[in-house]
Protein backbone atom coordinates (compact mmCIF):
# COMPACT_ATOMS: atom_id res chain seq x y z
CA UNK A 1 0.00 0.00 0.00
CA UNK A 2 1.64 3.43 -0.68
CA UNK A 3 1.51 6.68 1.68
CA UNK A 4 -0.56 9.66 0.62
CA UNK A 5 0.48 12.93 1.21
CA UNK A 6 -1.98 14.44 3.76
CA UNK A 7 -2.13 18.42 4.73
CA UNK A 8 -2.15 21.21 2.35
CA UNK A 9 1.78 22.19 3.82
CA UNK A 10 3.08 18.57 2.36
CA UNK A 11 1.20 19.64 -1.51
CA UNK A 12 2.07 23.15 -1.03
CA UNK A 13 6.08 22.28 -0.42
CA UNK A 14 5.78 19.85 -3.46
CA UNK A 15 3.96 22.93 -5.78
CA UNK A 16 7.24 25.18 -4.38
CA UNK A 17 10.36 22.88 -4.18
CA UNK A 18 9.21 20.37 -6.97
CA UNK A 19 9.80 19.87 -10.84
CA UNK A 20 6.55 19.44 -13.23
CA UNK A 21 5.93 17.39 -16.08
CA UNK A 22 2.69 17.28 -18.27
CA UNK A 23 0.74 15.07 -20.75
CA UNK A 24 -2.49 15.52 -22.00
CA UNK A 25 -3.86 13.83 -19.51
CA UNK A 26 -2.34 14.62 -16.05
CA UNK A 27 0.43 17.65 -14.33
CA UNK A 28 2.66 15.38 -11.92
CA UNK A 29 4.82 17.24 -9.69
CA UNK A 30 7.62 15.56 -8.24
CA UNK A 31 10.48 16.23 -5.01
CA UNK A 32 13.16 13.80 -5.26
CA UNK A 33 15.55 12.58 -2.23
CA UNK A 34 13.51 12.82 0.66
CA UNK A 35 13.85 9.91 3.28
CA UNK A 36 11.12 6.79 3.56
CA UNK A 37 8.72 5.31 0.84
CA UNK A 38 7.80 7.67 -2.04
CA UNK A 39 4.45 9.90 -0.74
CA UNK A 40 1.65 10.33 -3.28
CA UNK A 41 -0.94 13.02 -3.33
CA UNK A 42 -3.71 13.66 -6.25
CA UNK A 43 -5.55 16.95 -6.94
CA UNK A 44 -8.86 16.98 -9.34
CA UNK A 45 -10.46 20.53 -9.49
CA UNK A 46 -14.21 21.35 -9.49
CA UNK A 47 -13.51 22.77 -13.10
CA UNK A 48 -12.94 18.86 -13.97
CA UNK A 49 -16.71 18.21 -13.22
CA UNK A 50 -19.00 17.14 -10.75
CA UNK A 51 -17.95 15.31 -7.29
CA UNK A 52 -18.78 12.02 -8.80
CA UNK A 53 -16.85 12.56 -11.86
CA UNK A 54 -13.89 13.76 -9.87
CA UNK A 55 -14.10 10.81 -7.14
CA UNK A 56 -14.21 7.98 -10.17
CA UNK A 57 -11.00 9.90 -11.22
CA UNK A 58 -9.23 10.23 -8.24
CA UNK A 59 -9.94 6.54 -7.81
CA UNK A 60 -8.60 5.55 -10.77
CA UNK A 61 -5.08 7.53 -10.03
CA UNK A 62 -5.15 5.67 -6.58
CA UNK A 63 -5.64 2.17 -8.47
CA UNK A 64 -2.63 3.38 -10.93
CA UNK A 65 -0.55 4.34 -8.11
CA UNK A 66 -1.09 1.01 -6.44
CA UNK A 67 -0.18 -1.17 -9.29
CA UNK A 68 2.85 0.92 -10.34
CA UNK A 69 4.28 1.74 -7.01
CA UNK A 70 6.41 -0.98 -6.54
CA UNK A 71 8.43 -0.18 -9.65
CA UNK A 72 8.86 3.67 -8.11
CA UNK A 73 12.20 4.70 -6.67
CA UNK A 74 11.66 5.29 -2.97
CA UNK A 75 11.92 8.41 -0.96
CA UNK A 76 9.71 11.26 -3.15
CA UNK A 77 7.00 13.25 -2.59
CA UNK A 78 4.73 13.29 -5.90
CA UNK A 79 1.34 15.26 -6.67
CA UNK A 80 -0.75 14.30 -9.66
CA UNK A 81 -3.05 16.60 -10.88
CA UNK A 82 -5.90 15.99 -12.99
CA UNK A 83 -6.17 17.84 -16.35
CA UNK A 84 -10.14 18.67 -17.80
CA UNK A 85 -9.63 15.99 -20.68
CA UNK A 86 -9.23 12.79 -18.64
CA UNK A 87 -12.74 13.51 -17.56
CA UNK A 88 -13.89 10.25 -20.21
CA UNK A 89 -11.24 8.46 -20.17
CA UNK A 90 -10.92 4.77 -18.96
CA UNK A 91 -8.22 2.92 -16.31
CA UNK A 92 -6.08 1.90 -19.13
CA UNK A 93 -5.67 5.98 -20.66
CA UNK A 94 -5.17 6.84 -16.83
CA UNK A 95 -2.84 4.56 -16.10
CA UNK A 96 -0.75 4.88 -19.40
CA UNK A 97 -0.64 8.67 -18.70
CA UNK A 98 0.76 7.92 -14.97
CA UNK A 99 3.28 5.72 -16.22
CA UNK A 100 4.26 8.14 -19.04
CA UNK A 101 4.79 10.52 -16.24
CA UNK A 102 6.64 8.55 -14.39
CA UNK A 103 9.31 7.61 -16.95
CA UNK A 104 9.69 11.34 -17.66
CA UNK A 105 10.79 11.94 -14.33
CA UNK A 106 12.85 8.98 -14.29
CA UNK A 107 10.97 7.48 -11.25
CA UNK A 108 10.99 4.00 -12.19
CA UNK A 109 13.36 1.22 -11.26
Amino acid sequence: MFEKLGKNIEFQKVYREGKSKANKYLVMYVVKGESGPSRYGFSVSKKVGNSVVRHRITRLLRESVRKNDAQVTEGNRIVIIARNSVKDKNFRDVDGAVIHLLKLHGLLK
